[in-house]
């Protein structure tokens, strides 16, 4: 009988703290998963595949990173209206997502030269382009007022399980094959996997039960977004945000591998040192996620991506320092992407929340589908910006981290005058 009592009180206690979340969403965050768990694969590897074993220099491997913005953006513009369009919809844009997602990872896994690197990338952008604006557009649908941030921080808690738990897996199959190639199958086959939950889970959301008379014309859409004043200057401080990320994906793991030396050594870190590293900064950022998000649900918007952007500069600031102190690399390193790992869940649900609360229903595809196009310009400055700094003297590499630090005062100013204008 007290067993019974203190199971009913903990799923209480439970379903008080977790808000009620739609169903269609634990489907999504499903399929989620299991997509980034290929992802993890992938990753923090790509760079260090290209680089050390395919002989391509940092700054190419970063440009060909970066190529995949240009076709991203192709991709967010029209995946952005597809989402919103009544004959397509978000399900059938999110199967045509995974399924190019799918076909990149193959040409990828067979990638020998920086030609093939760059068109696997580019199929790879116009995969994710595709991809992101329905996929929040499908969150938002299923989301309400007072449970819009926790919908949108339990989506980020699939995508970020499922990238550690792909890390973990992708150091081991490494260490024991020492193939980079399979990584890029296994992410193909996630992608199927995910193809699959999306066909048979997903139905189309509510959106399209709005009247005809209600729907905008695409052209039309697009202007009125970019004539949304208040929106406009959320890009311009999410496009910092998403400059900082990138540089997590793509310049920190190779950073570490051949700038970041083990004590007594001139060795950087392993490959199963790095894919520790990650793994710590996903599991915390999940152990996070939730809690930090139910904390900053009282604060605005603007003062929770502010908290963010300090955060951010913390983290570039121990990673500084990582590279120029004498002992205790691998503890600045871990302090740094603990860091980083509350930056980004204090970042996600409010920036994707507040995206929601601008857009009018009838086009949340078109609003998110700009907000993806920061993800988009972000890579197209950060992957190249990160593998110049890479390929000069250390001291050159080193003082990249401070500039990070300095951008921060420029995005919290930004955030201090959008504040001032959401509250007209």
């Amino acid at each position: 009988m007290t067993f019974k009592l203190m199971k009913l009180a903990s799923q209480s206690q439970l379903s008080s703290w977790l808000p009620s979340i739609h169903p269609q969403v634990w489907i999504f965050a499903i399929g989620r998963f299991l997509s980034e768990v290929g992802t993890g694969f992938t990753l923090f590897y790509a760079p260090i595949f290209f680089v050390n074993q395919l002989g391509l220099s940092a700054t190419s491997v970063g440009v060909a990173l970066g190529s995949a913005s240009i076709s991203g953006i192709i991709g967010r513009i029209a995946g952005g209206s597809l989402a919103d369009s009544e004959d397509w919809g978000r399900r059938r844009t999110l199967l045509l997502a995974t399924a190019i997602s799918a076909i990149a990872s193959l040409v990828l896994a067979a990638t020998d030269n920086f030609t093939s690197l760059v068109i696997g990338s580019l199929i790879s952008g116009l995969g994710i382009g595709f991809y992101w604006p329905a996929a929040e557009a499908v969150v938002a649908d299923a989301s309400q007022i007072d449970n819009r941030r926790e919908t949108f921080a339990i989506a980020r808690l699939a995508d970020n399980l499922g990238l550690a738990i792909g890390i973990v897996l992708a150091g081991f199959l490494i260490a024991i094959i020492g193939s980079y190639r399979w990584l890029f199958v296994i992410d193909a086959i996630s992608f199927m996997v995910f193809f699959g939950v999306v066909y048979l889970g997903i139905s189309e959301t509510e959106h399209q039960q709005i009247e005809k008379s209600e729907k905008t014309e695409h052209f039309a859409a697009w202007m009125a977004v970019l004539r949304d004043g208040r929106f406009l200057v959320y890009i311009a401080v999410n496009i910092f945000f998403t400059i900082y990320i990138s540089q997590i994906h793509s310049t920190l793991p190779l950073y570490f591998k051949n700038f970041v030396f083990l004590e007594s050594t001139t060795k950087g870190f392993t490959e199963t040192t790095i894919s520790g590293l990650f793994a710590w900064h996903l599991v915390f950022a999940i152990i996070c996620q939730l809690p930090v998000t139910n904390i900053l649900k009282r604060c605005s918007h603007t003062l929770a991506l502010t908290v963010s952007a300090i955060f951010w500069a913390i983290g570039f600031g121990l990673i500084w320092v990582s590279g120029i102190a004498p002992s205790h690399h691998l503890l600045w390193v871990t302090l740094a992407l603990g860091v980083f790992a509350v930056a980004i869940v204090s970042y996600t649900p409010s920036a994707a929340s507040l995206v929601t609360e601008l857009a009018p229903e009838n086009q949340r595809g078109v609003y998110f589908s700009i907000n993806a196009l920061c993800w988009a310009i972000g890579s197209f400055i950060g992957h190249p910006l990160g593998g110049w700094a890479l390929d000069r003297p250390q001291i050159i590499t080193n003082t990249y981290w401070l500039g990070f630090i300095l951008s921060v005062a420029i995005a919290a100013a930004i955030l201090q005058y959008l504040n001032r204008i959401l509250a007209d």
